[in-house]
């Protein structure tokens, strides 16, 4: 038998393959690839509950519609694993997310059969409607997009845009199926989560219809007028009995709601769905992590993302130390404790970002607003208004989504409001839109904003403090995914920096000079310690330093820089824009003419692997630091060379 099931989901090379299958093997098939994600994503690590939740959904798009022809999108595109599957990668998932393997999102570099890399939730829909709109101005009026948006993503304001203009176009062909599992990292909030729970347990309009249809029309004269009178009110008697009226009053046709772990049903929906021609909304109802008990009964995020685990217990293969998140999440609750002004912000992660301690003990201060990061920030800004202090708790990468209302409602404003950004520089397995390089540039432009990037748990723990005491601007705190390392001691201070190093002639004196002075950023710590260490067995001396805030750029950098010959500035952040750049900046308004050199990511969308793995791609490492280094104090003492020769010639 279990061969026998192995064979049949060894024959799935593309879509075309699904639909010779007969219901019961679908079936089987739907099982097959259950125990195949269990068993693979248990040795990668990657996205598990949501994939579970989608099988039967997925298998029915690819036998209803003709994929590429027919364009399937996913929001958020953790979900396409199956999709992935059945388009023909099966073979690949023995590197998913791993270096120069396959990505956990959908990957145009992969396959024809996808469209949108979309990890940043609530944009499917706008993509939909521009792809329905460029295929109807080209005449290509038989082509039809299918969205599936879930885990959370409807909560977003940008999904609401679009179904806006969606509706407004009743003859372009676009289905929306709304995967409905109730959760995204953890239960869904808000009013639309109220919306779609409602509609998951009322189907008694629909009876009610059905029941008149049959009585009514056996009724001579008057049957078929009533049952069309019922038909139309539904401002009233709709929706009292069932609420789908909010989307069919948008002027969407509404399917549902419908199993979406069966294949038939699944079908029959989207069939009647492509049937209308028009925009449509079918809505399945789905539970993440389903057949796998492990993740159904992980009450936390059922398994959202896991890393290497035992598929037999569900369990983590090996244990880690203590997380960046970690030491937040215990801090926040500290400072609580002390402080009733205090709330929290999250957009629909509560877990991942580290609040979920603050809101266990203080429930009514923490509020999740759901994937709506732009409402997130300018909410806090009314919270800071009201006289309380609130920390918005976001990936790096996320703020990305709500710099307007950092810039104009809180800056603005002088709301004293802190951003806690989680997951910030690079962060590896997610790929390019997860690595969080673009904050500390972005954040540069904003007038009064202050920015501390912690190198270990200690700083963490005193700059979050130090935040949270500024109450009239905004403040941020980033720091990095993973296990955090060993405390750093600094070894001194200069002007409110913290040394962490000082190598060569000086070290023992004290002295606040040398060969190359190196600027460390956040984590980086660890290897600007390590490049001056590499340099002093080179003869260079250097002196390496913390400013723990990097923004403003502190007052005594650009005196202390004038006492080197080089400076180095090393930050988990793009370059463009970045805190050598400002601090390059600093040094010109000070008239200080020393050399720097910038090391950050380089401005381009990095691709999956590890993070040591991307990190000595792009040469941002101690050894490749210290070789660029050496080369220049070279060049540098041979140029002095010269120009002494010359002199005394």
């Amino acid at each position: 038998m279990k061969e026998e099931r192995v064979a049949l989901l060894d024959g799935i090379r593309g879509p075309r393959d699904l639909k010779a299958l007969s219901p019961e093997q679908l079936a089987r098939l739907a099982d097959e690839i259950r125990t195949f994600l269990v068993e693979s994503v248990a040795k990668t690590g990657g996205h598990l509950g949501p994939n579970l939740g989608v099988v039967e959904l997925t298998i029915a798009m690819h036998r209803v519609f003709e994929s590429p022809r027919d364009k399937i999108l996913f929001d958020t595109g953790h979900q396409s694993y199956v999709h992935k599957i059945v388009t023909g990668r099966k073979d690949g998932f023995d590197r998913l997310r791993q270096a120069d393997g396959l990505s956990g999102y959908p990957s145009r570099a992969e396959s024809e059969h996808d469209v949108i890399e979309n990890s940043h939730a609530s944009t499917v829909l706008s993509w939909a409607d521009g792809l329905a709109k460029a295929y109807q101005v080209r005449g290509q009026t038989d082509r039809h997009v299918v969205a599936v948006i879930g885990d959370g993503a409807l909560t977003g304001g940008m999904a609401w845009e679009a179904l806006n203009n969606i509706a407004a176009a009743k003859d372009r062909p676009v289905i929306i199926v709304v995967n409905d599992n109730e959760r995204s990292y953890g239960p869904t909030q808000g009013g639309l989560a109220d919306h779609l729970a409602t509609l998951r347990t009322t189907r008694g309009y629909e009876r009610f219809l059905e029941w008149g249809k049959g009585v009514l029309g056996r009724t001579p004269v008057v049957g078929g007028p009533v049952y069309d009178m019922l038909h139309g009110a539904k401002k009233g008697l709709k929706d009292a009995v069932a609420p789908q009226g909010l989307f069919e009053d948008l002027g969407l046709k509404y399917v549902g709601p419908i199993d979406g772990h069966d294949v038939e049903a699944v079908e029959n929906a989207l069939r009647r769905a492509r049937g209308f021609g028009g925009p449509v909304i079918v809505h399945a109802i789905t539970q993440k992590g389903k057949g796998y008990a492990h993740a159904v009964n992980d009450a936390a995020d059922q398994f959202h993302a896991v890393g290497v685990i035992n598929p037999e217990t569900g369990l983590p293969v090996k244990k880690s130390g203590a997380s960046w998140t970690s030491v937040f999440a215990d801090e926040i609750v500290a400072v609580a404790d002390e402080r009733e002004d205090v709330v929290g912000i999250t957009a629909a992660m509560l877990i991942p970002v580290g609040l979920h301690k603050f809101a266990a003990k203080y429930p009514e201060r923490v509020f999740d607003v759901g994937i709506a990061e732009q409402h997130a920030v300018t909410s806090a800004a009314g919270l800071a208004t009201g006289g309380l202090h609130p920390v918005v708790a976001v990936y790096a990468t996320f703020l990305n989504r709500a710099f307007d209302q950092v810039l104009m409602d809180v800056a603005l404003h002088r709301c004293g409001v802190t951003f806690v950004l989680d997951r910030a520089g690079v962060t590896g397995p997610d790929g390019a839109s997860h690595n969080g390089m673009w904050d500390m540039s972005i954040l540069q432009v904003v007038p009064g904003l202050r920015l501390a990037a912690p190198r270990d748990a200690a700083q963490v723990r005193a700059q979050v403090r130090e935040a949270m005491d500024v109450d009239d601007a905004p403040t941020v705190v980033r720091f990095g995914k993973g296990a955090v390392g060993p405390d750093i001691e600094a070894v001194g201070r200069i002007d409110g920096m913290d040394v962490l190093r000082r190598t060569g002639p000086e070290r023992n004196g004290g002295g606040e000079g040398g060969d190359v002075l190196i600027v460390t950023v956040g984590q980086m710590a660890e290897t600007g310690i390590e490049v001056a260490d590499r340099l002093a067995d080179q003869g260079i001396a250097a002196t390496v330093v913390d400013p723990r805030w990097v923004k403003p750029v502190p007052a005594g950098l650009a005196p202390l820089a004038a006492r080197h010959r080089l400076v180095v500035t090393i930050e988990d952040n793009g370059r463009a824009g970045g805190v050598g750049a400002a601090i390059a900046q600093s040094m010109r308004d000070a008239r200080v003419d020393v050399p720097l050199r910038d090391f950050g990511i380089p401005q381009e969308f990095l691709d999956h692997a590890e993070r040591n793995e991307v990190l000595a791609r792009i040469g941002l490492n101690a050894q490749d630091i210290s070789r660029q280094v050496v080369e220049e104090i070279a060049s540098k003492t041979a140029e002095a060379d010269a120009e002494q020769h010359e002199t005394t010639a």
